[in-house]
């Protein structure tokens, strides 16, 4: 490993920071495909030549597969090939119960036509509701697609401890859970982490920048009140509440000036610097509204963190209150506050 790449699996190496998809899906505005795809091929030439896209992401994953296409006309077979795209297979909710592997087998198939390629690079599954139990049955027909050379590696998403040692144990073998992990939620680093570990398990996290509010448009701000303009920053900001409230938010956003100030950057980058020093970290997702944005998070793989910085920052992350638990546990009970405002069923009706 380097401080921008990681070696994922045996042969398969990852730049540290992986361009998150979700902002180019039809939920957040109107796209313009052609920008997308410059701004996708812009990304990888600032350094960050790995995507992450799911099959409920409405659109991502064709507007990866073009860009993969514009690389291999305009580049070439080989500089095409330097793109490492990971995907998530996430069955609807109300699928679970009489899930098959023809349905399994679908998702993949889908994904290999909207990226235009013949092996997907990582495949990471969600399943929403443990009251079904078959998530062990599901990774197997997973298992056996990365078999056939479909697939080249299994991965996870927002799964707990117990059950992703029910997994391994079944002898899925995994090498990444992709999940939130932040400044703001360290429920990743308790029992998981040492799970992990004990089984190269790497984790690539989402939310970092918790949708935003770790940066300067918040510093010094009053508190803002609900409904937000997005489900994203109603997510976070349910995030901070657990962590101890908006008067605590201020003291960590002001911390991480501070540190971001001694190196020349904004307190997004130092926050996902942090991400990147912690225990099982192989990368952060960041998103990018611009070409100018990605060469930004691009900077983020080459900030070093200080003994003094680290410090500065945990003293605030200690006095937090939460969030507590287990990974995803707040967010898998459907009638509580963070779980009321998630999205089930996006594959339903969907080609």
């Amino acid at each position: 490993m380097s401080a921008r790449t990681f070696e994922l699996s045996s042969g398969y190496t990852i730049s540290r920071v992986i361009r998150g998809g979700w902002q180019l899906a039809g939920g957040h505005g109107a796209i313009d495909r052609q920008q997308a795809v410059s701004d996708l091929i812009a990304t990888f030439d600032a350094g960050i030549w790995t995507y992450d896209c799911a099959d409920i992401y409405t659109g991502v994953e064709e507007l990866i597969g073009a860009a993969r296409l514009r690389l291999a006309s305009e580049r070439g077979l080989d500089v095409a090939a330097r793109m490492k795209v990971h995907t998530k297979l996430v069955p609807d909710l109300e699928r679970l119960a009489a899930i098959s592997r023809d349905y399994i087998r679908g998702i993949v198939d889908q994904s290999l036509r909207r990226l235009k390629t013949e092996r997907l690079d990582l495949v990471q599954f969600h399943w929403w509701d443990y009251a079904q139990p078959r998530y062990i049955e599901a990774m197997g027909w997973l298992d056996e697609l990365r078999r056939e050379g479909k697939v080249r590696d299994l991965g996870t998403t927002n799964f707990d401890t117990p059950r992703l040692a029910e997994i391994l144990a079944a002898g899925i073998p995994l090498v990444s859970q992709q999940l939130q992990y932040s400044v703001l939620d360290q429920r990743a680093a308790a029992s998981l982490a040492a799970l992990a570990a004990n089984n190269g398990v790497s984790f690539l996290c989402y939310g970092s920048v918790a949708g935003g509010f770790l940066s300067e448009k918040w510093l010094g701000v009053a508190e803002p009140s609900m409904p937000l303009e997005n489900r994203s920053l109603v997510k976070y900001k349910l995030i901070i509440d657990d962590f101890g409230g908006w008067d605590l938010f201020q003291s960590l956003l002001g911390t991480l000036k501070a540190v971001g100030d001694r190196h020349g950057v904004d307190i997004a980058t130092i926050a996902s610097a942090w991400v990147l020093g912690q225990p099982c970290v192989a990368a952060v997702i960041v998103g990018a509204r611009n070409q100018a944005h990605a060469v930004a998070n691009a900077g983020i793989m080459d900030v070093s963190l200080s003994a003094q910085d680290r410090a500065a920052i945990d003293a605030v992350i200690a006095e937090r209150r939460g969030p507590e638990g287990d990974v995803y546990t707040l967010e898998r009970d459907r009638h509580g506050r963070h779980g009321s405002i998630m999205h089930y069923n996006l594959n339903a009706g969907r080609t």
